[in-house]
């Protein structure tokens, strides 16, 4: 089942954006850890443009291990540099 048919998930990600929009940080982090569990590379994105910088390692994490890099190289020409280096790294594999 994948995020967005997941009505359980997308209400707790509604929940949780809402508690951010609040300025809750300990819902900023919930909301990372849910979106790294499931998988969620565009929620990580939308927390990242925020400027968290977690969501941002988690972003790249999830990237990672999903041999995402298109996202990498997004994030890479952006000048992060671990994006970067992690890209370096999967192409000399």
């Amino acid at each position: 089942m994948t995020t967005e048919s997941n009505p359980s998930y997308q209400s707790d990600v509604v929940a949780l954006r809402e508690r951010v929009d609040r300025g809750d940080a300990d819902a900023a982090d919930e909301l990372i850890e849910l979106a790294t569990e499931q998988g969620d590379i565009e929620e990580l994105r939308r927390l990242a443009e925020t400027g968290n910088s977690t969501a941002t390692d988690q972003l790249i994490e999830l990237a990672a291990e999903q041999d995402n890099l298109a996202e990498l190289r997004r994030l890479a020409d952006q000048g992060n540099t671990t994006a970067a280096e992690v890209l370096d790294e999967l192409m000399d594999e």
